[in-house]
């Protein structure tokens, strides 16, 4: 079975390493590296070509959005998916406008994070199920054109 291979990019060190713990005990997922702000998850991601990117919205040095930006650009086959604490509207539409081909809010994300990545890798959008109903259907247009 072909590992998917995922980038983990939060400022928080705490959320890092707890996220890793949940993908460790996974089969099919590989965490490949870990970056601290927007800038060094660019570096890594063309360094370290992952298949998906893990991507809090709020980091310093680059953002979320400017970093995902940045990686669609360099790493096309990289696959994002959105991390935050924030469930509004306007930034749920700046990462679909990114790029990013997910949005997970923090407080949900155990239940749903490694499906999440499933999903997202395989190219389908993943919202938060948090996420007002009728942003899915804006998400998905923004990640078709």
């Amino acid at each position: 079975m072909k590992r998917i291979t995922v980038l983990l990019a939060d400022d928080n060190t705490l959320v890092r390493r707890d996220i890793r713990k949940i993908l460790e005990r996974e089969d099919d997922l590989e965490v490949v590296g870990e970056a601290k702000n927007g800038r060094q998850a660019v570096t890594m991601v063309k360094k370290l070509r992952p298949a998906l990117v893990l991507m809090d919205l709020a980091m310093p040095l680059l953002n979320g959005l400017q970093a995902t930006r940045q990686i669609l650009k360099a790493v096309p086959a990289t696959k994002v998916l959105m991390l935050s604490a924030h469930s509004d509207e306007a930034y749920v539409k700046e990462a679909a406008n990114s790029g990013a081909m997910g949005y997970l809010i923090k407080h949900t994300a155990v239940d749903s994070l490694c499906h999440a990545i499933r999903e997202v890798h395989k190219g389908n959008t993943f919202l938060s199920p948090s996420i007002p109903k009728h942003l899915h259907k804006g998400y998905r247009k923004k990640q078709m054109d």
